[in-house]
């Protein structure tokens, strides 16, 4: 067995682990428009309008559960709600960042546009 092998699978493990994290369609979305500030359900939804309020509830919960974002509840009439990035969702700060620029790339290359 090579040297580099443990190392390899231990990378591919992580890789695995984060992808597994913000897989799908909407968890990048959603984690972008809480880059711009804390959001209600409703301002998220207008950010990403192709997102069903059911679709956006279940990816809130998910995120929300790997600790990428926070939910608040105000004790106001009637009960606010807001979500905010967590310090581990705002680390995600730089990769997202390489991702806009990728996509850039890949839409004049591949898309051109």
């Amino acid at each position: 067995m090579k040297s580099t092998e443990p190392a390899c699978q231990y990378e591919l493990k992580v890789a695995k682990d984060a992808m597994e994290v913000i897989q799908g369609k909407w968890r990048i979305p959603i984690i972008i428009s809480l880059t711009y500030g804390n959001k209600r359900f409703g301002e998220i939804q207008r950010d990403i309008p192709e997102i069903s309020p059911k679709m956006l509830s279940q990816e809130l919960k998910a995120l929300e559960e790997n600790q990428l974002i926070t939910r608040t509840l105000y004790d106001s009439m009637p009960i606010t709600v807001e979500y905010a990035l967590t310090p581990l969702g705002l680390s995600m700060k730089d990769l997202l960042v390489e991702l806009r620029n990728w996509g850039k790339h890949f839409r004049k290359e591949i898309v051109g546009k």
